[in-house]
């Protein structure tokens, strides 16, 4: 039996890179799909695992750690299933972009909440910052504003003109980061530059209806930095966030400031939605509380019924 990292996951083969530094191709035992059986990927990058490796033989992966934290949305295919992103992460970075394409809001807080859930810490890179007019620059500060005021470090990039890169390596630094974003907001240009070695293949966006095409078709963790510790983990451009395996009631404490204004609600169960006394609501009506993230927060409580946002 041997040990070892996740690093590479196609769907069916997974590369774990063992204690000893040897890189081994693996399958997954058939018996152990069943132990997850609500996900679609019971193994996911980042994940430790344990290998039966036989001389000739393919090598299984039959038994995985249990897992500090991991990022998790609704599977595309099935709403009753999982997909699990990544696994025992440091941060969740999330590229998104203002215009060329534009980053839904919506997409963003999902994506912020789930890492919230999880306890994933969580930052927003604002990518193609070159690219922006001066309209869309003013759109871009309004959401500065919004992402800071609820806790959140954000930082604005480009790789033409190299802005905010060295900022980005500073904090991604030592850590093991998963990179994510909708398809087409510059993920892999940016993974390159920072891991010229990752060779993540980028292609333009579709100038018609301004979205990108998957150029990433599986996940794979990268080292990156001076530490033997750091690394990023690259995944496919994701369409959709569904939320997975959340209580309604709960919704509202993965909402940074939406959790903190509650405090002052009349009700502890208040769902600041129609109550009397509800002091988000207030705090909407007196502009404390950005609508985008009131929006956001009431597309997640219809989640239950509608079945959104899956990709």
């Amino acid at each position: 039996m041997k040990h070892g990292i996740v690093i590479k996951s196609t769907g069916s083969w997974y590369r774990v890179r063992t204690d000893e530094g040897l890189d081994l191709e693996c399958k997954v035992k058939g018996t152990f799909r069943l132990k997850e059986i609500r996900s679609t990927n019971p193994v996911a990058v980042g994940d430790g695992v344990t290998i039966a490796e036989r001389e000739g033989e393919t090598a299984y992966i039959t038994d995985i750690d249990e897992r500090k934290n991991y990022i998790i949305r609704k599977a595309s295919n099935l709403s009753k299933q999982s997909h699990i992103l990544a696994a025992n992460i440091d941060l969740a970075a999330l590229v998104v972009t203002v215009a060329h394409p534009v980053t839904d809001t919506t997409f963003i807080d999902r994506f912020l909440a789930s890492a919230e859930a999880y306890n994933v810490p969580a930052i927003l890179i604002f990518n193609k910052t070159d690219l922006l007019n001066d309209e869309e620059r003013e759109t871009l500060n309004i959401l500065l504003y919004i992402y800071k005021e609820a806790g959140y470090e954000t930082i604005c990039t480009s790789a033409i003109d190299l802005t905010g890169i060295e900022t980005l390596q500073n904090t991604l630094q030592g850590k093991i980061t998963l990179l994510a974003g909708n398809s087409g907001v510059g993920k892999s240009t940016l993974l390159n530059l920072l891991i010229p070695e990752a060779h993540a293949k980028t292609a333009e966006i579709s100038e018609a209806h301004e979205q990108g095409t998957h150029t990433t078709t599986y996940s794979e963790l990268y080292p990156f930095g001076n530490g033997a510790q750091g690394g990023i983990i690259d995944i496919p451009g994701i369409k959709g966030f569904g939320t997975f395996d959340m209580e309604p009631e709960e919704i509202s404490h993965y909402f940074r400031e939406i959790f903190h204004i509650s405090a002052g609600c009349r009700f502890g169960n208040c769902t600041h939605t129609n109550e009397p006394g509800c002091a988000v609501l207030e705090a909407l009506e007196n502009h404390r509380l950005a609508p985008s993230r009131y929006a956001s927060y009431l597309s997640m409580l219809e989640d239950k019924d509608a079945g959104k946002y899956r990709s």
